[in-house]
């Protein structure tokens, strides 16, 4: 497993897909944040993005802040390949050094260290990804997904869907296709699908992608020319995006009814299509470009310094611009672990408490430098380490991103009670369960 450890503010160290290379002790007057990331294997093209944003917002806080609270942050990258038993062994490595949060970046990853986080006392953040039940804060209490939950995600697909149809009651009858990743990722919101599919009168089909077919999907789109479905959602990742996207306009499948989960946006994979992939639609949950004031900072104190990997062109592009949104969560909730405990050299019990408080109104948006760069993050609690958060319909306009909805809300007071019955289904099944052992911050 090739290793990449960089010490924000140093030099960088280590080779990709070269032999591992001994991290330098973090120091006690720092703060350890592990990146669980992949720039090699099929799912690169969005793990390299996604990367090179969460490492670069951190590098930006301390060459322009000298870190969180006057504390630097080491930051080391571990190479997965978006494999999940390396994942585990890059989880099995960091712990050692204490750090305040894991940031799996996979599904799979994600549900292997459910159950390690709460022995090891390391809080998980599977931003917007993983086992949507671990929204359920009472039974996970070191796991955390915001801003929304898979589920959330396809409920705001289906809000927009009932918006362009006249009322989800039009859905009846109709033929909704749902292609997917077949692994944890794409196979988690099929439950809520198929209920969906009751309450509206709606038949599914579904297209399952194996990772050997992501690049191959001619089957898939044979099917999805025969079958006709009216509307098609897509849970893709990685390669099989723009293959999918590639796809779809050569069977000339209405681009405009062609929807895919915020995974399946960045600007390579709408390319996929060429011009005809103009009217391709996903949803978002970060702001677009380069624009905003923190960016600006980024490529300033880090890009411009040659302390970043991001391609030039590619800098502020959607999934770039995720793993700065992804660092920001990081970022807010170690500040808020500082400011509960009256400690600088915070830890991951202290950071738990620290997302468990956490609030990033619209207004702390713009003092971070990104207005209106995400909906306000007011929602994660104690019970509730998710919060049901808005997200955005984007849609591809041939050469860039455009916003072309409002924030959408999701169908939280559908979607709860089947996240707490899915959760009590997950903790029946894998006993003994560690429970929480620790009251509840009063702010939470």
């Amino acid at each position: 497993m090739g290793l990449k450890h960089i010490a924000l503010g140093a030099a960088v160290a280590g080779v990709l897909g070269g032999a591992a290379i001994p991290a330098p002790a973090v120091a006690q007057d720092s703060i350890y944040v592990p990146l669980l990331t992949y720039r090699t294997g099929p799912f690169a093209g969005s793990g390299i993005p996604i990367a090179n944003g969460m490492k670069d917002y951190l590098e930006m806080l301390n060459e322009r802040d000298g870190g969180i609270g006057g504390v630097k942050l080491t930051v080391e990258e571990c190479e997965t390949g978006y494999d999940t038993k390396k994942g585990v062994e890059c989880y099995e490595q960091v712990k050692s050094k204490k750090p305040v949060v894991v940031n799996p970046y996979s599904t799979g990853i994600t549900l292997q260290l459910i159950p390690k986080a709460a022995v090891d006392k390391i809080p998980v953040l599977s931003m917007a990804y993983g086992l949507s039940a671990s929204a359920v804060g009472d039974q996970f209490p070191w796991i955390f997904n915001p801003p929304a939950t898979y589920w959330d995600g396809l409920s705001m697909i289906f809000r927009y869907i009932g918006g362009k149809e006249g009322g989800l009651d039009k859905l009846k009858g109709k033929t909704i296709g749902y292609l997917f990743f077949d692994g944890g990722y794409g196979r988690e919101p099929i439950p809520l699908l198929e209920q969906f599919a009751k309450d509206y009168g709606f038949n599914v089909k579904l297209y399952p992608v194996p990772a050997t077919e992501m690049q191959n999907q001619s089957a898939q789109w044979l099917n999805v020319r025969r079958d006709k479905p009216d509307w098609m959602i897509m849970w893709g990742w990685g390669a099989m995006n723009p293959t999918a996207v590639r796809e779809a306009t050569r069977i000339n499948y209405p681009m405009d009814k062609f929807v895919g989960v915020w995974w399946s946006g960045g600007e390579d994979d709408a390319r996929g299509g060429g011009e005809a992939a103009k009217g391709y639609l996903t949803l978002n949950f970060n702001g677009l470009g380069t624009q905003y004031p923190a960016l600006q900072d980024i490529k300033k104190h880090v890009v411009d310094k040659g302390k970043s990997q991001v391609v030039a062109d590619k800098f502020g592009e959607n999934l770039y611009n995720r793993g700065v949104y992804n660092s920001v969560l990081i970022a807010e909730a170690i500040r808020n672990a500082q400011k509960i405990t009256g400690k600088k050299a915070v830890t991951g019990e202290d950071v738990r408490r620290g997302f468990e408080t956490m609030k990033i109104s619209a207004a702390r948006w713009k003092e971070l430098g990104l207005p209106d760069f995400g909906a306000p993050v007011e929602n994660v609690s104690c019970t509730d380490h998710n919060g049901h958060h808005a997200a955005y319909m984007q849609q591809w306009d041939g050469t860039k991103w455009v916003k072309v909805s409002d924030w959408i809300v999701p169908m939280k007071e559908r979607v709860r009670p089947l996240l707490e019955a899915a959760a009590k289904d997950y903790v029946s099944k894998n006993q003994p369960w560690p429970k929480r052992t620790e009251p509840c911050d009063k702010a939470s």
